[in-house]
């Protein structure tokens, strides 16, 4: 078979483009220990209020400037532990939030920061921010839940 030079050059650097990252990839998921998120954390979704971490909704201090907050999903709201649906978190606090939903999957979204979660039945979903700038951030849900999806936020206040 004859091949023009061009062809076999786009050959080779597409071969070795190739093998470069599944050598990333390998070392990546070997050698340095990544792997995808574990789903180890469950719980049962009708008894979600059994569960100690969810049996009060809210922002709970639990070190200096270390705070947990615990939010519940269900349809078309999230239960923040206030009737506003405000939470205020101090300037600067490195906050631990754990959320989880009690009927169908919901997004997590707190815009303006890197917080993104998908919240499934049946599973608990973590992820720790430190909110360095003041203002006010909106939680929204960026997953289809049903009609009233659009409905489905709270708001979260960085203080001085």
């Amino acid at each position: 078979m004859n091949m023009h030079k061009y062809e076999k050059i786009w050959i080779y650097f597409g071969s070795a483009t190739l093998l470069f990252f599944l050598i990333v990839v390998g070392v990546s998921a070997f050698y340095m220990g990544s792997k995808p998120p574990s789903c180890a954390v469950t719980l049962d979704p009708e008894r979600v209020r059994e569960h100690a971490l969810f049996e009060e909704p809210g922002l709970k201090q639990i070190g200096d400037n270390e705070y947990q907050l615990t939010i519940v999903a269900s349809a078309f709201n999230y239960d923040v532990g206030t009737d506003d649906k405000v939470v205020q978190i101090p300037k600067g606090a490195t906050v631990h939030i754990s959320s989880t939903t009690t009927d169908v999957i919901h997004g997590f979204e707190i815009a303006g920061t890197n917080v993104n979660m998908m919240l499934e039945p049946g599973y608990i979903s973590t992820y720790t921010n430190t909110f360095k700038n003041a203002g006010t951030y909106t939680l929204v849900c960026n997953e289809y839940c049903g009609v009233g999806h659009h409905l489905m936020s709270a708001t979260i206040e960085v203080v001085e």
